[in-house]
């Protein structure tokens, strides 16, 4: 089972972009730990270092559906800006959601195209004689790439394959980030006020349901004590 997830600070200030570095770490720490597989797809990288604006996952595991269940949808961290310290907000958004469209990002080397031709520029004789350059065409999407780097046709056919792979890939990443982007705002807003998950402090403690309900119960033995107490 693949998955397609994006962490994005939308259109989130420097703040939620450092956060979504943070949320990166444990997600990933997360995954390793229930043996889910990841790769980073693409990143884009924020305006400060050590940030992120987004990044893009593929994820491959068996109880893959189980471990996004708490994860999809707006994260918050609590904590004062890093960045701006007299800022008066305390609570940073971002999201986290899956992209549909998987299948739009297969590449098969039965699709490409390929094309030799010689070599341009300086090389020697040998190169510009002999049609050792590669021009390849993924038929599917139009894109190609020219390789010539090698003297060997079939060491820049391999190489071709390779360049025109991550430029088919990094294209269709790219419009699917503009279809999240244009819906990130909406989505956004509805998530904003109940996040799936939340996080505070620079140290980027995780606060589970798990202590909050502990805390309620401790309320609640207390005023048990108080009202024996009255009854005494």
């Amino acid at each position: 089972m693949d998955k397609l997830i994006q962490i994005t600070s939308g259109r989130g200030p420097l703040e939620c972009q450092w956060v979504v570095a943070k949320v990166l770490k444990v997600f990933l720490e997360e995954a390793k730990d229930n043996k889910i597989d990841y790769e980073i797809i693409h990143r884009e990288n924020g305006d400060e270092n050590l940030t992120l604006k987004s990044v893009t996952l593929l994820l491959k595991g068996k109880e893959l559906n189980e471990f996004l269940k708490i994860w999809l949808g707006s994260i918050c961290w609590t904590g004062k800006s890093t960045f701006r310290k007299l800022h008066k907000r305390s609570n940073w958004f971002i999201g986290i959601f899956k992209l549909d469209g998987l299948e739009k990002i297969n590449f098969n080397e039965k699709d490409i195209q390929f094309q030799t031709t010689r070599s341009q520029g300086s090389g020697g004789q040998n190169v510009n004689k002999v049609n050792t350059a590669v021009r390849a065409t993924h038929l599917p999407t139009g894109q190609s790439v020219f390789v010539q780097d090698s003297r060997s046709q079939l060491d820049n056919k391999k190489l071709s394959i390779t360049r025109l792979k991550e430029k088919v890939l990094e294209q269709n990443i790219i419009q699917l980030q503009k279809r999240m982007q244009e819906t990130w705002n909406n989505h956004l807003q509805v998530q904003r006020g109940s996040p799936i998950r939340t996080f505070s402090g620079t140290d980027f403690k995780k606060n589970y349901q798990e202590k909050s309900f502990k805390k309620q119960r401790n309320v609640l033995k207390n005023e048990l004590k108080n009202y024996k107490n009255d009854l005494n």
